[in-house]
C-alpha cells in the first residue's frame, strides 16, 4: 500500500495528470493556533449575517471530527485565471465565476483522481470538499506548503499569485507532510490601500460584512447606503484585492475549458437590466453566480443603477 514520501509522489503526478497547480500534505489535527483567532474573528460580528459561520465550531479546528480516523488533509490548487476580461464599464462579477460552477467542476476532478489512486491504495476512507462543509482550507493549504496568507486574508503562492480554487481531501492515507511556506508580502499593503470599503481591518482579517463579495452575495438585507459609493460596479463577487497584488502579476490563463468565459462576459448594460429570470436561469444554471440568485442580482443591480444616477 502506497504510504509516506510513495503516495506523495504519487499524488503530485495524479494532480499533474488532472489538472491541478499544485498538492500538498498537512498531518490531519486540531487547528489549536487558529481557536482563538476564529473565535474572536466571530465575536467581532466581522462574518456579518453569515450565521452558519458560527455552526460546527469544533469541527471547524478538527478535521478528525469530518473523517474520523483521518491522517492526512491533502490540499489541492486548481487555476482559474481567465483568459478575457469584461468590459469595465458593465456590471462586474468576479472572475471566479466567469465559467461553470467550480464546485462541480473540481469535484468531478477530484472524484476521479481519487478513484484513480484508490486502484494502488486500496479502499480510502475520506471525504472531498471544495469550499464546502466547515473546513479552513485556506489554513490547510498554507500548513501544507502551498502558500502563505496574504494580508487580504486570501493563499499566495510565489509565482503563481491568488487567482486559484481550493479543494481539500481528508482521509486515512498517510503521506508525507509538507513543510509550511514562508511569508512574502513584506511591507506590500497594495490590498489594504486598494480595498473599496475598508474591509480589511488588519493583517489577514477582513470584517467580511464590509466586505463587496459578502455585500453582494451573502448579505441577505438590503445594502446599506452608505457603500454606494464604493462598489466599484460589482454585482458579484469583487477581484479588487487580488487585481492589485503585485504576485498576480504572474497570473497566466487557465486551460480548462468547463471555465471558459460564458456568452454573458460580453453582456453591456441594457442587456442586464433586461434579463429577466428565465433568462438568469438560461445563462447562469450551471454557474456558481446562482449562490446570489436572481433577486438579488437585480438587487445589485438597482443599487449600482441609483448609485450612477
Amino acid at each position: 500500500m502506497l504510504q509516506g514520501q510513495a503516495l506523495k509522489t504519487r499524488l503530485q503526478k495524479l494532480s499533474e495528470k488532472y489538472g491541478f497547480l499544485a498538492v500538498g500534505v498537512a498531518a490531519a489535527r486540531k487547528l489549536d493556533e487558529e481557536e482563538n483567532r476564529l473565535k474572536n474573528w466571530l465575536d467581532k460580528g466581522y462574518h456579518g449575517t453569515m450565521q452558519y459561520m458560527e455552526n460546527h465550531f469544533e469541527k471547524r479546528l478538527d478535521p478528525t471530527l469530518l473523517v474520523p480516523g483521518a491522517k492526512s488533509v491533502i490540499c489541492f490548487l486548481y487555476n482559474y485565471y481567465p483568459a478575457v476580461s469584461q468590459n469595465p464599464d458593465s456590471p462586474q462579477v468576479a472572475k471566479y465565476a466567469y465559467g461553470e460552477d467550480y464546485h462541480r467542476v473540481i469535484k468531478d476532478k477530484l472524484y476521479d483522481l481519487m478513484a484513480e489512486l484508490q486502484t494502488e491504495t486500496g479502499p480510502i476512507e475520506g471525504r472531498i470538499f471544495v469550499d464546502s462543509a466547515p473546513v479552513m482550507e485556506r489554513q490547510w493549504a498554507a500548513l501544507s506548503g502551498l502558500g502563505w496568507t496574504g494580508k487580504n486574508s486570501l493563499l499566495l503562492r510565489k509565482g503563481v499569485g491568488s487567482f486559484f480554487f481550493i479543494a481539500t481531501v481528508i482521509c486515512n492515507l498517510h503521506a508525507e507532510p509538507d513543510q509550511p511556506s514562508t511569508s512574502h508580502c513584506g511591507t506590500c499593503t497594495a490590498c489594504i490601500d486598494a480595498c473599496p470599503t475598508q474591509a480589511i481591518v488588519e493583517d489577514g482579517v477582513i470584517d467580511a460584512s464590509r466586505c463587496i463579495s459578502y455585500l453582494t452575495i451573502e448579505r441577505k438585507n438590503d445594502i446599506p447606503e452608505a457603500f454606494q459609493p464604493h462598489m466599484e460596479n460589482y454585482i458579484f463577487g469583487c477581484d479588487v484585492c487580488q487585481d492589485v497584488c503585485p504576485w498576480n502579476h504572474f497570473s497566466v490563463a487557465h486551460t480548462e475549458p468547463r471555465f471558459d468565459a460564458a456568452e454573458w462576459i460580453n453582456w453591456e448594460n441594457q442587456t442586464w437590466e433586461n434579463m429577466d429570470e428565465a433568462t438568469f436561469n438560461k445563462q447562469f444554471g450551471q454557474s456558481a453566480i446562482t449562490r446570489a440568485g436572481f433577486d438579488k442580482i437585480k438587487r445589485n443591480l438597482a443599487f449600482l443603477d441609483h448609485q450612477n444616477k
